[in-house]
């Protein structure tokens, strides 16, 4: 059972949000992840999209790429199509040597509309739901076949976010169709991810954890707020800085013996909660809590 751990860019350089994080350069990013202890990095907006330009910096800095953010459209294309669309990230991957493939429907997702509550998201018609599961069923084929695993996103603000929507989407797909298991996304959409890894190991490729703030979260739902809004506002942090429980979640991951990449994100306004400081901390809780857990780390 072995375990590597790593983190995502957002912390220091929000995707959805560039402001955030805006002056911050590659070189300060890497270097902060590397001194923290990280083995890995997913990729973010700072990163170069060439593996010849890519492969001497990472080399540089002694760390992997784990994968990166793929954004679908399989509700308005069909499987060939986005197969050719996600070939050039496919590729980079495979010349970085990553092991995952994170991908997420967004055609119509609005975690990104500030105008949108975070009580909405979409919903999709049986007839969808069905179209959907084949396409990611063959999307899916398609990058297991070239070594990766398949690992995709719910999300709050997307048409996987809810446990009915989880559920219908394991419904619609097969086994070949792996999950990112997010803790934070689980716990707002409301999914108990305990029992998503005790019901469905066979789907769990890849783990992001974030931690909540309930209170912050409760306060931003009264107020009809935006996804992007509960970023800024702090409904999100690192494990050990918030209400969800580690110890339930990363006993239930050594039960099945998961291996592969364990990554904290935490979507925070970097001037307000600093990458470093906060990163540290979650990497530090998640290691102690993985020992107790019986994890080799």
């Amino acid at each position: 059972m072995t375990i590597r751990w790593g983190v995502s860019p957002i912390a220091w350089a929000n995707d959805d949000m560039p402001e955030l994080g805006k002056d911050t350069t590659l070189d300060m990013l890497l270097n902060d992840v590397r001194e923290i202890g990280f083995e890995g990095v997913e990729l973010g907006h700072k990163f170069p999209r060439e593996a010849f330009a890519l492969k001497p910096i990472m080399a540089n800095y002694g760390l992997d790429i784990v994968g990166g953010w793929y954004s679908a459209s399989l509700l308005v294309r069909d499987a060939d199509a986005e197969i050719a669309a996600l070939a050039d990230h496919l590729a980079l991957l495979e010349a970085m040597g990553s092991t995952v493939f994170i991908l997420a429907e967004t055609s119509n997702a609005v975690h990104g509309d500030r105008s949108s509550q975070l009580d909405s998201h979409p919903r999709l018609s049986e007839d969808e739901w069905r179209r959907f599961g084949a396409r990611l069923d063959a999307v899916a084929a398609h990058v297991n076949k070239r070594g990766l695993r398949f690992a995709y996103h719910h999300h709050l603000g997307t048409a996987v976010e809810t446990d009915a929507d989880l559920r219908r989407f394991f419904d619609v797909t097969d086994s070949q169709v792996g999950l990112v298991l997010d803790t934070g996304h689980a716990f707002y959409g409301g999914i108990d991810a305990v029992k998503i890894v005790q019901e469905r190991p066979e789907r769990v490729n890849h783990v992001h954890c974030k931690d909540v703030r309930v209170a912050e979260h409760e306060r931003l739902l009264a107020d009809g707020a935006s996804f992007l809004d509960g970023v800024v506002g702090g409904m999100f942090t690192v494990p050990g800085d918030g209400d969800y429980d580690y110890r339930p979640f990363l006993h239930a991951l050594a039960s099945i013996d998961y291996a592969g990449w364990i990554v904290i994100e935490a979507e925070q306004d970097p001037a307000t909660a600093e990458p470093r400081t906060y990163q540290q901390l979650g990497l530090d809780t998640l290691k102690r809590l993985a020992r107790e857990a019986g994890m080799t780390v």
